[in-house]
Parts: structure tokens; sequence; C-alpha cells
């Protein structure tokens, strides 16, 4: 009797836990990073968030409780010598510079996403983009906007000379009706401003919210891959400049481009971060006027202060920003003596890396004495310069701010400051070298092994000298300043 009431049990047992198989089963996730706890919690043990875990129902087995059977594919696996690759060819936009980050334009059923902070100027960007779109490409160009009114594009676009036949406007926060415009206008070009401000009714949770934004992307990258759309998605961004929203936003693009620039200077950047029909490290230049945006060809100019006669305190480095090659000018003043701690201020450069430039200079040198004394270092034009081919031109930056003594303005100083004050290689020397001639530069401080009898590439206008650490640099560039 005992063995039967135990098989009853047992039996009963099995059928109680099919039935639970059969039911919804509860689960949890953040509505703000997509993090799925076990059970709910009051605060998101990822993110930090409270009250953002929310319940969502799972329906059916899981997939690795179930057999997967094989089925017909819908378009069968060719050889790749038979697959045209005219579908795949970048049609230019008419802007220069957004070309040149997106290697050519472009791509029909290419999905972009441009990221940047508020103000940045992505909006107007995007509308010089559709307009130029429209006037050039041969098919509609639609701007969606779902955080401003169709009159305020218009007035944007007025003021901007944006205006064209081809170039259509809807306002919209539903993605039903954003398809819906698609039907109607069938653009080569859609523009959705931004994505964060789209939702559809069949998905959970708020507007902005993870799992609202990762329908929304999937669903327009489904249908601008379908319809051959090129599609350009505006991102906003968190406080640490990282694209807002969940982390699979990036990889269900193409193309993820950050728009930067201080909002107290003129010029703007586009930066590649990924792309699959081109470079990822590329960057474009961009002037913030009155009148809207203008690509910027050579901005170089931007970066530098053409003097009547050389004035201490200042150096010019060439800094690379992906592929680009910048001349840019560092700027340092030294102030009084003080009794506390002295400050240390930077514009543009690396605050770390001003410091060890200091401490070497302290130690290598002997003229000059820095560790009670204030310095400031800037950059001009609004560049940031925080890689260690810089270093040099700081140090003979505040140098010559230090000492009082002026460089030769057509001098150049690329290097790395190791702290034993070695100068130490950087990479691309001969694309700097090469933009800095094109700028009428004659003189080159180099580390030792990157100039053109060792690298065999140099312009023959330029004079290069190879110098191996701080103290002989200095020294030259004081010999060559004199002469």
């Amino acid at each position: 009797m005992s063995i039967s009431r135990s098989t009853s049990a047992r039996g009963t047992g099995g059928g109680r836990g099919k039935a639970a198989a059969r039911e919804p089963r509860p689960a949890y996730e953040c509505d703000a990073c997509g993090h799925q706890p076990p059970k709910w919690v009051g605060r998101c043990p990822e993110c930090g968030e409270w009250g953002s875990v929310v319940e969502c129902t799972v329906t059916g087995p899981t997939v690795s409780g179930r057999v997967v059977s094989s089925r017909m594919p819908a378009e069968p696996a060719r050889p790749i010598a038979t697959i045209s690759a005219a579908p795949a060819r970048a049609r230019p936009t008419g802007v220069s510079e957004l070309d040149r980050v997106l290697g050519g334009g472009l791509v029909p059923g290419a999905v972009v996403l441009l990221a940047g902070e508020p103000g940045v100027g992505k909006s107007t960007l995007l509308l010089d983009v559709a307009q130029q779109w429209a006037a050039g490409a041969g098919s509609p160009s639609l701007v969606v906007s779902g955080e401003e009114s169709v009159s305020q594009v218009r007035l944007r676009a007025e003021r901007m000379g944006t205006l064209h036949d081809q170039l259509y406007l809807a306002a919209e926060n539903d993605l039903a009706a954003v398809l819906g415009h698609l039907d109607a206008v069938k653009p080569g070009l859609l523009v959705l401003d931004s994505v964060q401000t789209i939702s559809t009714a069949g998905t959970e949770g708020v507007s902005g919210g993870v799992t609202q934004v990762r329908a929304v992307t999937a669903a327009v990258v489904a249908v601008a891959k379908e319809r051959g759309i090129a599609t350009v998605l505006v991102g906003h961004v968190t406080k640490d400049g990282q694209v807002a929203g969940p982390r699979v936003l990036e990889h269900l693009v193409d193309v993820v481009l950050h728009f930067e620039g201080d909002k107290h200077s003129s010029l703007r950047m586009v930066r590649g971060v990924k792309n699959r029909f081109g470079a990822a490290d590329e960057v474009g230049c961009f002037e913030m006027h009155e009148s809207g945006i203008s690509s910027l060809a050579d901005p170089s100019g931007l970066f530098l202060t053409r003097y009547s006669e050389p004035v201490p305190g200042t150096c010019v480095t060439v800094a690379m920003e992906g592929r680009r090659a910048l001349v840019t000018e560092v700027q340092a003043l030294i102030g009084a003596t003080v009794a506390g701690s002295p400050r240390r201020t930077v514009s543009g450069l690396d605050s770390a890396r001003l410091a060890m430039v200091l401490a070497v200079l302290q130690r290598r040198t002997e003229r000059l004495t820095l560790h009670d004394r204030e310095v400031f270092a800037a950059t001009v034009g609004g560049i940031r310069v925080v890689e260690p081919a810089a270093d040099l031109a700081v140090a003979l930056a505040v140098a010559s701010g230090g000492l009082n003594l002026a460089i030769a303005p057509q001098l150049v100083a690329i290097g790395e400051v190791g702290l034993t004050g070695e100068v130490r290689r950087v990479g691309a020397v001969p694309r700097r070298l090469a933009e800095a001639a094109r700028l009428g530069f004659r003189l080159a401080l180099v580390p030792q092994g990157c100039g053109p009898a060792s690298t065999g590439a140099g312009p023959d206008q330029l004079r290069v000298i190879e110098v191996g650490d701080v103290r002989s640099a200095l020294q030259a560039a004081a010999r060559v300043s004199a002469e």
C-alpha cells in the first residue's frame, strides 16, 4: 500500500509539474537598462533605478526546451560570385564631410544612428542632408520629428534655405503612423528624430524605455531593409556621452556616429564609431553659423593663431582625428609664484598628461622652475587633443612661456614624452608632416627614427630634426628659433 501511495503521489506531482510548465510564468525586467532579475525588487541591481523593475509575461516553453525543425528558406543560398554588389553601393548625400565619415554616402537600406548632446546641431545637420538628398538623389526624403512640430521644423528650414518640393515633414510619435507615412511618400531617405520619442502600442513600457526603443528600432530596421530606404535615426546620449537605451541598439544598426562639439565653439565633429560600409575611425568637421551648418574641408585654420611676431608660450603640433591630420596650436601661460598649491588649469588638453609633462620638465631641465608656479594650458579653436603625440608641443610651449623665449612660428613638434624625459615614437608621422608642409611649416621636431631618412617618406620642403629627449628638443627649438 505504501508503494502505491508513493507512486500515486509521484504521478500527481508529475502532473502538476506538466500543468505548471504550460502556464505562463512571470518574469521581471528593468525598464531602464533591460536587466532581468530572478525576482521582483524595488531597485534595479544593475543600474540602481528605483521602481523600474516591471513584470513581463513569458508564454510558452523556452528555446532550449523545444526541438527546432528545419524549413524551406525564402531564398536559397547562392555562390558569392553570382551576387550583385550594386544595391549596396553608397549614394552621396551632398554633404561632403558626412560622406567622408560614411565611406562615400548612404547605402539604400542602411540604418545610421546619429547620437549627440542636446543642442549640438543634429537636427540642423540632418535637415540639410534631407534637402540635399531630395534635390539630387531623384527620390523624396521624409523627416519625421517626434520632438518638434512641423511648423518649427519649417522655420529652421526657411532659415537654412533648405526648402524643396521633394522634402516631406511629419510630426509623429506612433510607429504605426510613421509606417503609414512611408507607404504614402515612398521616400528614399528617412530621418527619424528621435528614436526615443517613438513608441508602438504592441509593446510594453513607456516611450523612451529600453523595451520600446528596442522594438521600434527593430521594426524600422526591418522596414528599411525590405524597402531599401536609407534611414538615419537620431539618438539621445547619457551624462557620460554614451548612446542612451539598450546596448543592442548599436548592434541593430549598420552605422553609429557621434556628433560632438562645444556649445561655446562653432566647431562640430562627426566621429564614426561603427561602420559596416567603410572605415570606423573617420572624422568629419563642420562649422555652425547663424544660417545653419557647413562642411569644413580644411579645418586646420581654425586651430591656429597668426601672429605678427613670435610670441612666447606657443607651439604647434599635428594631431590625428581618425585618419585626418589637424595642425593645432598649443598655448601655455606660466603664472606667478604662489605659497600654497599652484593651479594647473587646462582647456582642450588632458590634465593628467600636463601634470606629467610639468614633472618631467622640472626634473630634466636646469633653468625651469615650475613646482611653485601656476600653469595654464589650452588649445585654440575648441579642439580637444588628448593623444600623447602632443606631449612634446606642450613641453615646448610651457618651456617657452617659463623662459620667455619665443619659438619659431614655422616649427611643429610631434612626439610623446616619457617619464625619463625621452621622446617616444608616435603613429602616422609621414601624414602629419605632409599636412604641416601643406600649411607652410618649414621645421619639424620628431622622435628619433621618425624622420624621412628612417621612414622613407616626408616632404622635401620640410626640414625634419630628430630629437631623443626633452632637453635636446628644447636646445634644437632654441637654436632654430634663433636662426
